[in-house]
């Protein structure tokens, strides 16, 4: 596996002048895939580019230079990824993301572009740390992951786990918030491995991150079940702080022990289901987020129930799931793999499993009323809005971000509720109401 880190070579930038050259007083078009990690990169690489003199267009017609954020994590996303490339490989063209860490050659098969280092973006922005005025903010804690999945190729394109000071982290914070952001989303490949190598804990973090003033409210972004597991106590603590929204995101991948072990993922369904016990114990109503892998190899007609049951017992608001996709240079590439249609139909029960939990969760809501914070205007004449358990509000108003007020939920639209506002709160209302 040939690695982008590995310098030396012409078709990279790893050295933040050679970055600002490049792109010095130019109009630049860039496409973004992945999580919200990769978006948290391209947020600092506008905000450099701009920082520089160059312009953001949003017509890849008008650009004299491309940049392309990519996402390998699956095969259907590393190929649209290709499809991306070769379409511009005319252009004046340049790469970041996860692929140049671990697929170069596929992506100098097919074009010659220039790539960027994440390195590069992150070194230059410590001197830039202006932050965008609109949208949601994403702070992101780490690069790179302390687990072994033997699955995984992101764990090989970010590297091992190197967890931001909390200085850098709060600078970020209190930028957006002073810029008038209200939802900020922490994010990392796991959220919970932060500070592991610094001798410091995500608890602590969330703990000075709560004592920043301001309307706005933080997301913790997914947090793995076996860097989690063993502070648990601490983070039931920090998660009472006002600024954090009563929601988690604990991937589970799969309700099988037995497939667990042979993903590398460090907890058993016993450890996943004493998580989630114990947060709802302490916050009933949180909101409870997870992810699942079907047709893994080896995954049984039984481990697949084991799954399915797990969703119907956990009830979780929101389930992904993904068909395994096997990736090159992981453990599990040289497994068998079932077909596609074995894939296809185990996607499609437990999708239908996971949206009649949705049904029955959102019957409940149904009338009620919550305090909710406009987090962003989608449109003219529509928000988005959040309870303080992160759940959805489409609010058909014109209301500022930071307003605060009340609504009843009128409609389950599955992932998000369309509401009525029916009078005006106060912080403090919406704060007591965790």
């Amino acid at each position: 596996m040939e690695s982008a880190r590995e310098g030396g070579r012409k078709d990279e930038i790893g050295k933040a002048q050679d970055l600002l050259d490049a792109f010095r007083g130019r109009s630049v078009y860039i496409e973004t895939y992945g999580c919200r990690y990769n978006f948290g990169d391209t947020a600092k690489l506008v905000e450099i580019l701009r920082y520089h003199g160059s312009t953001i267009v949003k017509n890849p017609d008008k650009a004299e230079a491309i940049i392309i954020n990519t996402c390998t994590v699956v095969g259907s996303t590393e190929r649209r990824m290709l499809r991306r490339l070769s379409a511009f490989s005319d252009r004046d063209l340049y790469v970041t993301g996860c692929m140049p860490g671990v697929q170069r050659e596929a992506i100098l098969a097919i074009c010659s572009p220039v790539i960027i280092l994440p390195e590069t973006i992150h070194d230059l922005y410590r001197s830039v740390g202006t932050v965008s005025q609109c949208g949601v903010g994403i702070v992101q804690l780490a690069q790179g992951c302390a687990g072994k999945c033997t699955y995984c190729i992101t764990r090989l394109a970010r590297g091992p786990l190197k967890s931001f000071s909390e200085e850098e982290i709060l600078a970020q914070v209190r930028a957006l918030v002073k810029a008038g952001i209200v939802e900020i989303q922490l994010t990392a490949q796991d959220v919970s491995s932060w500070g592991i190598d610094r001798g410091r804990s995500l608890p602590e973090l969330l703990v000075a991150l709560d004592e920043i003033p301001g309307r706005h409210r933080i997301r913790v972004g997914m947090m793995n079940p076996a860097t989690l597991k063993g502070q648990t106590a601490d983070l039931l603590d920090a998660f009472f702080g006002d600024h954090i929204f009563r929601f988690i995101h604990l991937p589970v991948q799969s309700g099988s022990d037995a497939v667990l072990a042979r993903m590398g993922r460090g907890y058993t369904i016993a450890d996943f289901e004493e998580i989630v016990r114990s947060f709802r114990k302490r916050y009933p109503n949180i909101t409870v987020a997870t992810d699942l892998i079907v047709g893994f190899c080896g995954e049984t007609p039984a481990d697949f129930s084991d799954s399915v049951d797990l969703i119907r017992r956990v009830k979780p608001a929101k389930v992904n799931v993904t068909r395994y996709s096997r990736r090159p240079f992981t453990p599990a590439f040289l497994e068998n793999d079932y077909p596609d249609s074995v894939k296809k139909d185990r996607s499609r029960v437990l999708n239908s499993v996971a949206e009649a939990v949705y049904t029955s969760n959102n019957a409940r809501y149904l009338g009620k009323t919550v305090p909710f914070l406009v987090t962003e205007t989608l449109r003219k004449g529509s928000v988005m809005a959040r309870s303080p358990e992160y759940t959805g509000i489409v609010l058909r108003e014109n209301l500022p971000v930071g307003f605060l007020g009340e609504a009843v939920l009128t409609e389950d639209r599955k992932y998000f509720f369309m509401g009525e506002r029916i009078r005006p709160s106060c912080m403090k209302r919406f704060s007591d109401l965790h």
